[in-house]
């Protein structure tokens, strides 16, 4: 009976944590919103589905099996990292682009003026720049100063 108990708390734990997951893709605008059968991108709330999972995982540490806490890493990093794409891409997006408003490029804050945990993450994530295009060099036949010297 035990073990019947555990395997259900573990099912039901597994769906909460789906839940937000699946709010957060809907927010980020990568998935369809199924009541309006929609892309629509809210960073704000993508922010706070982002951080009840960060809750989540602090708050249950030791009490998740291998399995749960490895699910729960990777479903946030994943999130994170698209979340970071989604808020360059609003960065470079242009004024009236027709996309719902939320702060640009700045972390967001809560009422209290408090940036959240996603932004704090992606605030300390380093910023890689990305070449633009790579050309190819080719080294030129004539010998440098050293080999010269040889």
């Amino acid at each position: 009976m035990a073990e019947e108990q555990l395997k259900k708390e573990d099912q039901l734990f597994i769906h909460l944590v789906n839940t937000f997951v699946q709010s957060a893709w809907i927010s980020l605008g990568k998935v369809k919103n199924p009541v309006s059968d929609k892309l629509e991108r809210n960073l704000e709330q993508a922010t706070y589905y982002i951080d009840l999972l960060d809750m989540l995982q602090t708050k249950m540490k030791g009490n998740l099996s291998e399995w749960e806490e490895q699910y729960i890493i990777h479903s946030l990093s994943e999130l994170k990292l698209n979340f970071i794409d989604e808020q360059k891409k609003r960065a470079g997006a242009p004024e009236d682009s027709g996309e719902p408003t939320n702060s640009e490029g700045a972390a967001q804050s809560d009422e209290s003026g408090e940036t959240s945990d996603a932004e704090k993450t992606v605030e300390a994530e380093p910023k890689e720049e990305k070449p633009k295009s790579k050309k190819k060099t080719t080294k030129s036949p004539k010998a440098t100063k050293n080999e010269k010297k040889d």
